[in-house]
């Protein structure tokens, strides 16, 4: 087996295929349209913004019938079908794509067709091998990557609105990574997937003890159709503007642990639009807006409660301490976080 790199421009691709110099091999591949629109419409957006994408996979053979070499695609099916889609105008990209948003690949600029027509494609091409060495091939392939945790199981077997969801909240807020509140190890492994999850699973459905199978159950249950993706995505992006503009002073302390800071959210989203059983629980009601005091004022109050967290100060805030210490993730101690942290927020500490 011989195994060379390439690359491949999406103009060049097409070409080939319009001639049948290159062929999908359909035996070697999942069927076709798996991916719903979202997720192919947040490819082609990849794209266009020149972000790469995992290379494709070309076998390179002689046929022994036509005394020809052919060339199939043995691996990328769905990414080349939906790059075809979309340069034949039956695709339209969706709200994942933000300056893209309703466009055809016809309704695109010159200067941005020519640029999605000279995106290169990074390829390996196979020579000297037959099914047998192709299929151990990948299976070596595999046989050296990490087990999928939770996070990377559910990117993988969704590709429909929720997960469309959390990665335009992603994508349009930098806050969990410039503020570090997930190492980049964590991040590539989708933990901060997982905590936007768990954010809405919150939101929706009150302050409960979080597990993979209710995260799961949520991108099932959305996978199809998320009718309020639109209210909810921007409800997220103004928290995060809001923690990143008024609240920055906290960058640095124990409140952007991410324990904390999924009560910090869920603390301004109680104040704003309540969260299930909350006010109840806390005896606190929604008061229609972030913070009810100047931001210096809550900045600070957060600082305090971070600064107990950090040295494990039980003299103020035993409770807040205590419920950072140990069952980061169950309900009692979520619902104690975020009732000292909208009272941090309302300055009444």
């Amino acid at each position: 087996m011989k195994v060379d790199e390439s690359k491949v421009s999406i103009a060049n691709l097409r070409d080939m295929l319009d001639r049948g110099d290159l062929s999908i091999n359909r035996s070697y591949q999942r069927q076709s349209g798996l991916w719903p629109n979202s997720a192919r419409s947040y490819f082609i957006d990849t794209i266009l913004e020149g972000y790469p994408f995992p290379k494709v996979y070309f076998h390179e053979y002689l046929d022994r019938q036509t005394k020809k070499v052919r060339t199939d695609l043995i691996d990328g099916q769905q990414r080349i079908t939906t790059i075809q889609d979309f340069l034949q105008d039956k695709l339209v990209l969706g709200g994942n794509s933000k300056r893209h948003q309703g466009n055809r690949f016809s309704d695109l600029d010159e200067e941005t067709q020519d640029k999605f027509l000279f995106y290169v494609i990074a390829t390996d091409v196979i020579r000297d091998a037959g099914v047998p060495e192709i299929l151990q091939m990948f299976r070596r392939m595999n046989a050296y990557t990490l087990p999928l945790n939770a996070a990377e199981k559910r990117n993988s077997e969704f590709s429909g609105e929720f997960k469309g969801f959390v990665n335009r909240v992603l994508d349009s807020n930098t806050l969990l990574t410039e503020w570090h509140v997930f190492t980049p190890r964590q991040t590539i492994r989708l933990a901060d997937a997982a905590f936007i999850a768990d954010l809405f699973l919150s939101v929706t459905h009150g302050i409960l003890s979080t597990s993979d199978k209710k995260l799961h159950d949520l991108y099932r249950e959305f996978d199809e159709n998320f009718p309020d993706a639109t209210v909810f995505e921007e409800r997220f992006r103004h928290i995060f503007t809001f923690i990143t503009l008024e609240l920055s002073k906290i960058q640095e302390s124990f409140m952007t642990k991410p324990a904390a800071m999924h009560s910090l959210f869920c603390a301004i989203y109680h104040n704003i639009h309540g969260l299930p059983s909350f006010a109840r629980e806390s005896g606190l009601d929604p008061i229609g807006k972030p913070i009810s005091t100047e931001s210096e004022r809550a900045t600070s109050n957060l600082l305090l409660l971070a600064e107990a967290h950090q040295d494990g100060d039980m003299s103020r805030f035993s409770g807040y301490v205590n419920a950072m210490s140990a069952g980061s993730n169950r309900q009692k101690q979520r619902i104690e976080r975020v009732t000292y942290i909208c009272r941090a927020l309302r300055d009444k500490l």
